[in-house]
């Protein structure tokens, strides 16, 4: 598994594995209470959207397993100015969930941004407790949950916390 810039190829996976179909899994879990979720009919299209412009950024990288995206890893500033940067995954591809691709991704992609940004004493992840795989995830990885904002994402009737986890420089071996 390796962590690259999107091109056409990658793009073309993740359209068809998570923006071509009317209600993909993935968005049960990627902050669904926004319902920004939007299929796209044809790469085309989906290329020139806000979310396929998205992929293309400098802070964004594609999971690659077998030549293949099967989602992306991101980070970005919460304060520039007072150094707190978050991180983000998605896998799209249903069918690589629960096989130790994320975890390996999160932890190459915490490396990377330490690595890139040596003044940086933190990361942190945001996610919420309707995703119980990602609260999972953080915690194997050695992040710490250090909020829970309890009953602020309501989503198909129900409130859900938002759960944000971090971990530190000195705690993330290098």
């Amino acid at each position: 598994m390796k962590l690259e810039s999107f091109n056409q190829k990658y793009l073309k996976d993740i359209h068809k594995k998570g923006f071509s179909e009317d209600n993909p899994k993935w968005t049960k879990f990627n902050a669904p209470y926004f319902k920004e979720y939007k299929k796209f009919e044809n790469f085309e299209d989906f290329c020139k959207s806000e979310i396929g412009l998205f992929h293309k950024k400098q802070n964004v990288r594609a999971i690659i397993i077998d030549k293949r995206a099967i989602g992306l890893v991101s980070r970005y500033w919460i304060s520039k100015n007072t150094r707190w940067l978050e991180i983000g995954i998605v896998i799209y591809d249903e069918n690589m969930w629960h096989k130790g691709y994320g975890k390996k991704a999160l932890k190459l992609w915490i490396d990377d941004t330490f690595k890139t940004f040596k003044e940086l004493e933190h990361i942190g992840l945001t996610t919420f407790s309707g995703n119980e795989s990602m609260m999972r995830l953080s915690e194997k990885i050695g992040m710490k949950m250090e909020a829970r904002i309890r009953k602020v994402r309501f989503y198909n009737g129900i409130y859900y916390d938002s759960i944000k986890y971090g971990i530190l420089r000195e705690e993330w071996d290098l």
